[in-house]
């Protein structure tokens, strides 16, 4: 068995036709059909239920499809990276949440393109599940993002556990009356929460924090993203919760208050692809520590450092 059956079972499997699944290969139908017909008779099995229309797997055909599958992305992702290290000029692309911008992630790819001149560096903002999506198919290289999501071929390092602040429009009562704000004390504010999709997102993020503690906001109001979110706090129409990164854009007319839980976070995730051991990886997951440690910004322990 070589990797062209599987290819070729797997378009055909696909397709559920022979025809299609010929000109989706550029090839003719009777070599395809010859070569499925070896591929049963080396497995000593039956992938097809023939005489059905449109074709259908039997069982054990659809248990080989599902390793079939997995097994092409595999080999994909190995010649992929094997051509990236293998390359002298090399390219890195970057996948990111916006939030993320109001952080050190600007501070991290200036340093990384000043230390590495010879990789060319383009970023990408997509949502933490888009990233993983890109990461799989390969357009992208690294993303960082705040959603936990499990996935057997994403690496993910929790570089941080950023705390979550109150935006408040100027003036509002609550800004002006303590240092510090409870969930408890906004369920009575418009609660403005981005993005409103995809999700999972940030958004869940927020209202889980209130779900976990019994409460519930009067009225949720959705948004697309975090500076439409500070633009409608700006006009009075409700409160946000922000990473503290945000604090950084100082809007004259957002006034951003301290929440008093120090449970009440937001990680920052950077992901890659589990078989990505490229040293651009390496390099800039050292750049982020050492950044980190330059600014005194409390982090996660390195990953060999948590043995």
């Amino acid at each position: 068995m070589e990797l062209r059956h599987l290819r070729y079972f797997v378009a055909v499997a696909e397709e559920r036709n022979f025809t299609r699944a010929a000109q989706r290969l550029h090839i003719a139908q009777p070599p395809l059909s010859r070569q499925i017909q070896q591929l049963e008779e080396s497995l000593g099995v039956q992938l097809f239920e023939r005489n059905s229309r449109p074709l259908k797997l039997t069982e054990t055909g659809k248990f080989f499809y599902s390793h079939a599958v997995q097994l092409l992305a595999q080999t994909s992702e190995l010649e992929s990276m094997t051509r990236r290290v293998g390359n002298i000029e090399r390219s890195m692309s970057v996948g990111f949440v916006a939030s993320t911008l109001y952080g050190l992630l600007p501070k991290i790819i200036r340093r990384f393109r000043d230390e590495n001149p010879t990789v060319e560096l383009s970023l990408h903002e997509m949502s933490t599940t888009d990233q993983i999506r890109a990461l799989k198919d390969g357009r992208i290289d690294v993303g960082f993002g705040r959603i936990r999501l499990e996935d057997a071929n994403i690496r993910r390092v929790v570089l941080r556990e950023e705390k979550m602040i109150v935006a408040f429009p100027l003036g509002h009562p609550l800004a002006l009356s303590k240092p510090v704000s409870a969930l408890r004390d906004l369920v009575n504010e418009t609660l403005i929460v981005y993005p409103k999709t995809p999700r999972p997102s940030y958004a869940d993020q927020v209202l889980a924090a209130f779900q976990d503690r019994g409460l519930k906001p009067r009225k949720v109001y959705e948004v697309r993203e975090i500076q439409i979110a500070l633009g409608l706090v700006a006009a009075g129409e409700g409160i946000s919760i922000v990473p503290s990164s945000v604090h950084g854009l100082k809007r004259e007319d957002v006034s951003y208050k301290d929440l008093d839980d120090p449970t009440l976070v937001s990680p920052i995730i950077m992901s890659t692809r589990m078989l990505d051991e490229s040293r651009d990886i390496r390099e800039m997951l050292e750049l982020i520590y050492r950044l980190y440690e330059e600014e005194k910004i409390q982090h996660t322990p390195r990953p060999e450092e948590e043995h």
